[in-house]
C-alpha cells in the first residue's frame, strides 16, 4: 500500500478525497489521506504559500515513508506562490502547471534531504473544485434536487472547451455560477453527492488537468 498525504483547503476537498477519489485508487493499492491546511483551531481558508509550504514540509518530514500532494483551487489562491503572477494569455491548465512546477522547484531547493523531487506531487485545480461537477450537468442538477437546472448548467459547460476553463472571477467561478441558480448549494454535502453521482470516470474524461493528477497518483502503485 502506497500512502499519499494530500493537503487540502477545507472540508469540501476532504470529503471529495475520502468519499470519491480515494475509493477509485484503492484497487491500485494507493491510499489517500486528506490533511486540511493549517493547525488545529486554524484550519482551512487563507491559502497563502507560507502556510502551504509549512504543511508540505511537515508532511514530508514526519511521514518519510509516504508521498505528499496538494489539492488547491487556482481561484482565490493566496499570496506568495512561486510562478505567480502568470503571464497573460495562459489557460487555467497552463497557469496551474506553472505554479505546480514552481512549487516543486522551490521545495527541492529548500529541503533536498526530504526528497521532494521524488515524494511531492503538487496539484492545483483550475479554477476550483466545482469545475469537476460540470463534467455532467444533468447529474449535477439531479444531485442538488433541481433537475430543471440541467439545461442552464449544460449551456455554461458548452461555452468552454473543458469544465476546467470555466473562469475564475468572483461572479463567474464555477461555484458562483451554481449558487446563482441554486443559492442553497452546500459545497460539502451536495458537492460530494454530486461528485459521487457524476463519477470519477466522467471527470477524468472531461477534465484533463485533473486526469493528469489522478494518473500520477495511480502510477504510484508501481513504485
Amino acid at each position: 500500500m502506497t500512502r499519499v498525504n494530500v493537503i487540502v483547503e477545507g472540508p469540501t476537498e476532504e470529503s471529495f478525497l475520502k468519499n470519491v477519489l480515494a475509493p477509485h485508487l484503492w484497487s491500485g493499492a494507493v491510499y489517500l489521506a486528506p490533511v486540511i491546511l493549517g493547525v488545529p483551531g486554524h484550519k482551512g481558508g487563507n491559502v497563502n504559500y507560507a502556510r502551504v509550504k509549512k504543511d508540505i514540509l511537515l508532511q514530508l518530514k514526519q511521514d518519510r515513508s509516504a508521498y505528499c500532494s496538494t489539492m488547491l483551487d487556482l481561484y482565490g489562491l493566496g499570496a506568495g506562490f512561486p510562478g505567480t503572477p502568470a503571464p497573460s494569455g495562459l489557460s487555467g491548465k497552463e497557469r496551474a502547471e506553472r505554479i505546480e512546477r514552481a512549487v516543486l522547484a522551490d521545495l527541492v531547493a529548500e529541503a533536498p534531504e526530504l526528497s521532494p523531487g521524488l515524494r511531492l506531487i503538487p496539484y492545483v485545480q483550475p479554477h476550483e473544485y466545482e469545475a469537476l461537477l460540470f463534467s455532467d450537468s444533468e447529474a449535477l442538477a439531479a444531485a442538488v434536487g433541481r433537475p430543471e437546472l440541467a439545461a442552464s448548467l449544460s449551456e455554461i459547460r458548452a461555452a468552454f472547451e473543458t469544465p476546467e476553463e470555466i473562469d475564475d472571477s468572483p461572479q463567474t467561478a464555477p461555484s458562483k455560477r451554481i449558487r446563482q441558480m441554486y443559492p442553497a448549494y452546500s459545497k460539502v454535502i451536495e458537492g460530494t453527492t454530486a461528485a459521487q453521482a457524476i463519477g470519477i470516470g466522467k471527470m477524468l474524461d472531461q477534465c484533463p488537468h485533473f486526469r493528469d493528477w489522478v494518473e500520477r497518483l495511480s502510477a504510484l502503485m508501481n513504485v
